[in-house]
């Protein structure tokens, strides 16, 4: 079996306060051994990182590989073949930024290219992460998952067929559950509040009942598959949990009320911070003001304040967060960026950096991954400097190997 020997490098186990100096010892895709000192065996690839930091691979628990911005009528316009391979350069982009995994939340399209692309990946026809996907958000009519009425009254048949996404009252509900389940869903995902980018609904509003939310959970669970709310307000939130929802996106406007539930339930928060909290951090003279469409300019002014707020509550608290950027509603090469944005509002680097990792793992559970120990699946990444004591340097990622496969090698003059 094929072997690599990482040495040089100070190894962040994912776990510890620390990295220390260690060598990696990688054969047939596992990490094997870890030591301070081990003898390369016969014929093995030794792949010197002196100066770097050696991490497990970052997790990326929210993206959208198959919508780019800006959002409106022509990311509805584009076949589900257009999308996908739109996202075949997305996918490799996001390895190279070191994450080894991600999961999809949601591909703004009636067919199913994100279950096809997660298995073209698992079968090495594409290049990129690994994916967990659940494949549509489930909506109200009228709710932020409805884009029905975002495209022109000439777009029709597309506009009928975005309004097939949404979902009202049990029956239906669990139909739409048990639809994404057969067509390969890992994940269900819905919404539990209005959104930002939507023109008929508010951040802070609950757009599914209690019941309405039960019945989703259960229907999911009763198949044994995980399911997570877009949600920012605290009705929608707390009416997440109460049905039993594994994690929270977003969540951006939670009250100190709201947190101490999700401690007690031991649900995750995946906050998206680089797109929520540098949007609401923009002076009221910013270019970006101009080109959002008046409704959403409206709500982000309306919550700025709440958003910051927010921010500072989750750093303060003991919910435990799993990193995700939303990448797709900006351009997913800077998903990098949701690691500063998180030690810029509170939160740790260590907390940032196993939110990216272990936690990350924990949600998607993923056991074999997120940390650097024997027997484990050799995801790792490494970059030039401490991101401990520099943030930063998680954009400068220059070494990325997947499953034992190494993609970027700063050592090597070209990368596979």
């Amino acid at each position: 079996m094929a072997a690599t020997l990482i040495t040089g490098a100070n190894v962040w186990d994912g776990i510890s306060d620390r990295a220390a100096p260690r060598q990696v010892l990688v054969v047939g895709g596992r990490i094997q051994r870890l030591g301070e000192r081990i003898e390369a065996p016969t014929d093995a690839q030794v792949v010197d990182l002196s100066g770097h930091t050696l991490t497990p691979g970052f997790m990326d628990c929210h993206v959208h590989v198959t919508i780019a911005p800006p959002l409106g009528p022509a990311v509805a316009l584009d076949s589900s073949v257009a999308k996908t391979l739109k996202a075949l350069p997305v996918l490799k982009a996001l390895l190279h930024n070191g994450f080894t995994t991600i999961r999809d939340l949601g591909c703004g399209d009636l067919d199913y290219p994100t279950v096809d692309l997660r298995n073209a990946v698992a079968a090495g026809i594409v290049e990129g992460p690994r994916m967990v996907v659940a494949p549509h958000m489930i909506s109200a009519r009228g709710g932020h998952g409805d884009f029905s009425g975002m495209v022109a009254d000439e777009y029709q048949g597309c506009s009928r067929a975005l309004e097939l996404a949404a979902a009202d009252g049990r029956d239906e509900i669990r139909t739409r559950v048990r639809q994404e389940i057969r067509a390969g869903a890992d994940w269900i995902k819905f919404a539990a509040t209005g959104g930002f980018a939507s023109p008929s609904d508010d951040p802070g509003q609950a757009t599914y009942s209690q019941e309405e939310m039960d019945v989703l959970v259960a229907t999911a669970a009763d198949l044994d598959i995980p399911v997570t709310p877009h949600s920012y307000g605290d009705e929608g939130i707390q009416r997440a949990l109460r049905a039993g929802v594994r994690s929270i996106e977003h969540g951006n406007l939670a009250l100190a009320e709201t947190l101490r539930m999700m401690e007690d339930a031991g649900v995750f928060m995946v906050p998206t911070q680089y797109a929520i909290v540098s949007g609401a951090r923009r002076g009221e003279d910013d270019p970006m003001w101009a080109v959002m469409p008046e409704y959403a300019r409206r709500k982000a002014q309306k919550y700025r304040g709440p958003l910051l707020d927010a921010a500072e509550r989750l750093a303060a608290s003991n919910v435990r967060i799993a990193f995700g950027t939303d990448a797709g509603m900006f351009p997913h090469h800077e998903n990098w960026q949701e690691f500063p944005t998180m030690v810029s509002t509170g939160i740790t680097p260590l907390r940032a950096l196993q939110a990216a990792t272990s936690i990350a793992a924990e949600l998607l559970r993923l056991d074999d991954l997120g940390v650097i120990a024997e027997g484990k699946i050799a995801d790792l990444v490494a970059m030039p400097g401490d991101p401990f004591t520099d943030i930063e340097v998680t954009g400068r990622v220059n070494f990325v190997m997947k499953d034992g496969v190494i993609y970027k090698d700063p050592t090597r003059v070209t990368s596979k």
